[in-house]
């Protein structure tokens, strides 16, 4: 798959998946994001790829909304702004819905949405040249859909400091808060990336998909009604069929062949 915004790469059960308007900074235009979320859904729904890696082409990861985009919405009624409101935060929205690993090879500037698209990762590898920040209300906007993504990933004290701040974080100030796993050399990056996705790519697929829906359904449950819940939803591993091949590797000492079910 090519398009004009977007350039996915299939190899190893391993989509890389590239935001291509280096000449933009790689801005969450319309086409894009319509593009973007098309790859991701697609990208999820293919057996044969274990986890996705996102990241941009040239020297910025993503610079966030357009603002000539932004400038457009003056002229436009409520609803329609609602409206179109609607399918553009379905992008924030994935994070929660793939069950495919999504991992962000953060390879430049990362500012305001594409601050949110590293937040909604399942995990974020970040270059040394990497910048990071919710930089919105110095243009007189809100973080409004990524915030909660932001939350989830620092806290709530350390999200309301980035948002009223609008500061810029270096790549190690964003690993220090959580905002990335880890920082890497810059050459290194995309290397890393991959050798972390091909790593998942490899386990059960059902395991990975049951253990991202495990996460995501307890995350707002009580506690002790969450025991309950992952109780019931571990018989569907212990009667899997990768499960008793898993064992059986381990067993007998050889690889596993997945059967993702």
């Amino acid at each position: 798959m090519d398009n004009k915004s977007i350039v996915v790469e299939l190899n190893d059960r391993v989509a890389i998946i590239r935001l291509n308007k280096p000449e933009m900074r790689n801005a969450l235009t319309e086409d894009l994001t319509r593009e973007l979320i098309d790859a991701i859904r697609r990208m999820d729904e293919d057996p044969d790829v274990g986890a996705m890696v996102l990241t941009g082409m040239g020297k910025a990861f993503c610079a966030g909304g357009d603002l000539n985009e932004f400038k457009k919405n003056i002229d436009k009624s409520a609803p329609q702004l609602y409206e179109e409101g609607l399918w553009s935060t379905e992008l924030f929205k994935l994070g929660a819905v793939v069950r495919t690993p999504l991992i962000a090879a953060v390879n430049g500037p990362a500012l305001g949405g594409g601050c949110g698209l590293v937040a909604m990762c399942h995990v974020a590898l970040a270059s040394d040249r990497a910048i990071l920040g919710t930089t919105e209300l110095k243009l007189g906007l809100v973080p409004y859909v990524i915030l909660p993504w932001i939350r989830r990933a620092v806290g709530h004290r350390r999200a309301m400091e980035m948002m009223l701040s609008a500061e810029v974080l270096t790549a190690e100030q964003a690993e220090r808060i959580g905002l990335v796993h880890r920082v890497v050399p810059h050459e290194q990056l995309e290397e890393e990336a991959l050798t972390l996705a091909r790593r998942i790519a490899s386990l059960s697929p059902l395991a990975v998909r049951l253990g991202l829906d495990a996460f995501y359904t307890t995350e707002q449950i009580d506690l002790l009604k969450s025991f309950d819940v992952l109780s019931t939803q571990r018989i569907v591993s212990f009667l899997s069929e990768d499960l008793r091949e898993g064992a059986t590797a381990f067993l007998e000492r050889r690889p596993p062949e997945w059967k993702g079910r």
